[in-house]
């Protein structure tokens, strides 16, 4: 599947609405490997992750008939935010599902960007199976993570900034949940660069994607909890992203809790900056595959920044 056009196009449409983020050359981790290393920092992109890229083109790539009609999400975390932050600046109407374990900080950032918080069920498979159901009896559009060609066009114009940033990349390190990440950065810089070898890291503990490539299948695999929140969690068992991962990844690496923890540690004493466990992901697998990737330039995704104080804590300890 040829995304190149639409990630292009995507990338023109969302321009006014984002920022285009830095690609920063690290050298305590270039001096690791003895190459160089780029960080891309979409920790620092509006509402603190990428999510916001693919979030925007969905809802700015909707007819205005269907737009106006508002929108409808199911998320406790970065993609909640995205709509919300995408629907407020765009002064659309939202109504974003929750289960009722969400955090009070969440809501209330979502409710900040002018969502409207609705919450059902014990989980989040149940307040995503509502938010189908209300988006199919009324008509307005569903905003989903991953599964959908315009929000995977949306994330894969990181890519389109990766390549105005650096002249070629040898080898990418993206942290993979739902496979929209990956899926839309992998097919538009392996349409420039086809010889750049891309990194697929998963934590043990929730790994779907990839146990689901490895066994050539969609699997339904029950998740452990992970500091990769971000990334953790099911597959639908239509999703787009599967046959898209499996074109563009070459290579997939599991991390254990404990690396990811040392490698968020490592980064945020070296870097100043703060980093979510699917950003932390992506540095674990760097190190794990340092010897590997000895004298190569290495870009490696920080797709995102939003950790919690208690989070926070426990990884600095």
């Amino acid at each position: 599947m040829d995304l190149t056009n639409q990630i292009l196009d995507a990338a023109k449409r969302i321009e006014p609405h984002i920022r285009k983020t830095y690609f920063h050359h690290s050298r305590p981790f270039s001096t690791m490997i003895n190459g160089s290393v780029w960080f891309k920092l979409e920790n620092i992109q509006l509402t603190g992750s990428f999510k916001v890229r693919g979030a925007m083109n969905k809802i700015l790539s909707l007819k205005d008939s269907k737009r106006s009609k508002g929108v409808i999400a199911a998320s406790t975390g970065n993609h909640g935010a995205a709509v919300a932050f995408a629907t407020g600046r765009l002064n659309i109407d939202c109504t974003i599902y929750v289960p009722d374990n969400s955090s009070k900080a969440k809501i209330d950032n979502m409710r900040n960007y002018g969502s409207r918080v609705k919450v059902y069920g014990s989980d989040c498979i149940e307040s995503e199976l509502k938010a189908r159901q209300a988006s199919s009896e009324s008509g307005k559009p569903y905003v989903s993570p991953y599964n959908d060609l315009d929000v995977i066009a949306g994330q894969g114009t990181i890519g389109v900034e990766i390549e105005s940033q650096c002249d070629r990349l040898d080898a990418l390190i993206v942290s993979v949940g739902g496979g929209g990440l990956i899926g839309g950065i992998g097919s538009y810089l392996k349409s420039i660069w086809p010889e750049l070898i891309i990194i697929g890291c998963s934590p043990e503990n929730s790994a779907v994607m990839i146990h689901s490539m490895r066994k050539g299948r969609l699997l339904s695999i029950d998740s452990k909890p992970t500091l990769s929140d971000g990334t953790a969690g099911g597959i639908e068992q239509d999703s787009i992203t599967f046959p898209i991962c499996r074109s563009v990844i070459d290579e997939t690496i599991l991390l254990e809790e404990k690396e990811i923890r040392d490698a968020m540690n490592t980064y945020m004493k070296n870097e100043n900056q703060l980093l979510e466990g699917a950003a932390g992901t992506a540095v674990a697998a760097l190190i794990r595959k340092k010897e590997e990737l000895m004298g190569k330039k290495v870009g490696v995704l920080i797709c995102g920044g939003n950790i919690s104080p208690d989070t926070l804590r426990s990884v600095l300890i």
